[in-house]
């Protein structure tokens, strides 16, 4: 990675007029905080775009230039304490037109009642909340395979391993955030938050609920190369205070020059806990956890099934420089925001999409029951639970889970589970002391059904 340079032309156009007459055009092209394609690209990434002729330092100070009399003050972090800025995006505003018209909690709602009386979407969002809590925990380096992670949640069985403790940890602190989502923001809610993500894991690693007092840590890439040297642990405190006081500040009059969308607050927060860095472990997933409860308070519920996590997890690198690239850049925030709201705008798609198949694969399937006689002997729980399964929503089922799910008793939820057997759409076999039950494949159900 290449930083830019830590001093720049204060006045390039002078330079170019005086020494570079005829290039004065391309240069010209070229002042804008975005590029050709709406990007706001850092350093190393402009200086192998750069067009032949012209002069990095030159290119890199007409770019600066225009970002700074566009750029507005966000937030301020950090000892010694520094000012960040941004800059909106196309990004940034797509991610936050996305957020306004599908994530809230009036649109999840709406979405449930297209649904109409089956139970699919619910059981399909419960499955969906387990899958933040899992990819976070493999972003931060967890072993565990999604597929074990999901069985361990489904069965509520005791992790096993410190990486299963982790996705625990992470499942119990999302939970925790959504139930707390209507409090102010305070250091001990932080704490506490940071407690219930991480007590029991290595409780002589992680300190729970108990901030740094020292100065030996520090963020580390691949390779073991020190990429973040965290402000110091003096005054640590007093600086969380600082923050969760801007967090609290209300910024939500659109009229007003402070106007803040609460997904900008959102990732602001996400950067800010993991710039400061102010436990000895768990930041990340504090950071993150932190971001959702800011758009849960802000009655953006849908975030509860978009996992942000999934999509950071691909491509860990570029999270790692979205961090750099603002650290490096006078805290131009505008870089870790634009990486931040292109993950949510993919993320909401992802949920768009998985509706929009559950209402196409609901339709098939009723078409399909009805063909076959077989909806006049599934009574509503029966549907919901086949359904599920025949769309993959979960790959298996213990009375205890759909219990929950469900939210009916055990005896009825093993009711449906057996008589699904019965009817020859499911099979269970006995693991441990429990019986676990999935659907059959389909070549089987219609032999089953047909013979």
């Amino acid at each position: 990675m290449k930083f830019p340079p830590k001093t720049r032309v204060q006045n390039p156009f002078n330079c170019i007029s005086e020494d570079s007459p005829d290039l004065l055009g391309q240069y010209l092209e070229l002042f804008s905080p975005v590029d050709s394609k709406g990007r706001y690209l850092p350093f190393d990434e402009i200086t192998y775009r750069i067009p032949k002729g012209l002069d990095e330092d030159l290119v890199w100070s007409v770019i600066k230039s225009a970002r700074e009399k566009q750029l507005k003050k966000l937030i301020e972090i950090g000892e010694p304490v520094q000012a960040c800025h941004y800059y909106l995006t196309p990004t940034i505003q797509k991610a936050m037109s996305e957020t306004d018209r599908n994530t809230t909690t009036a649109s999840l709602e709406w979405m449930c009642s297209k649904i109409g009386e089956e139970k699919h979407l619910e059981y399909l969002l419960n499955d969906l909340i387990e899958d933040e809590a899992i990819s976070s925990s493999q972003l931060e380096g967890a072993a565990t395979t999604t597929k074990i992670a999901k069985d361990m949640l489904k069965r509520k069985r005791k992790p096993r391993t410190p990486d299963e403790k982790m996705i625990l940890g992470n499942f119990k602190m999302m939970q925790f955030t959504w139930q707390n989502r209507h409090k102010e923001l305070s250091l001990d809610l932080i704490l506490e938050i940071h407690k219930v993500g991480v007590e029991d894991i290595d409780d002589d690693h992680y300190f729970p609920g108990v901030l740094r007092n020292s100065d030996d840590v520090e963020v580390v890439d691949a390779d073991g190369n020190t990429v973040h040297t965290p402000p110091p642990a003096e005054g640590l405190e007093q600086r969380l205070e600082k923050l969760t006081e801007w967090t609290n500040q209300a910024h939500d009059d659109i009229n007003s020059d402070s106007y803040l969308h609460p997904l900008l607050k959102a990732i602001t927060l996400h950067f800010s806990i993991g710039y400061e860095h102010p436990f000895r472990d768990g930041n990340g997933r504090v950071a993150r956890a932190l971001f959702y409860w800011y758009l849960f308070k802000n009655d953006f519920s849908a975030f509860r099934y978009i996992a942000i996590s999934l999509l950071l997890k691909q491509a860990p690198v570029k999270y790692g420089k979205s961090y750099l690239y603002t650290e490096t850049d006078d805290m131009d925030l505008t870089y870790f925001l634009d990486y931040q709201s292109d993950i949510v705008f993919r993320a909401i798609n992802e949920f768009k999409n998985s509706y929009q198949k559950t209402l196409k694969q609901e339709a098939q399937f009723n078409n399909w029951l009805w063909a076959s006689g077989l909806f006049g002997k599934l009574n509503e729980k029966q549907k919901t639970v086949f359904q599920v399964a025949k769309n993959k929503g979960a790959l298996t089922f213990t009375a205890m889970n759909v219990k929950d799910n469900l939210n009916c008793s055990y005896n009825t939820a093993a009711s449906v589970l057996n008589d699904l057997v019965a009817l020859g759409l499911f099979e269970k076999k006995k693991l441990g002391r429990e019986w676990v039950f999935s659907i059959r494949s389909q070549e089987k159900i219609i032999e089953s059904w047909e013979s």
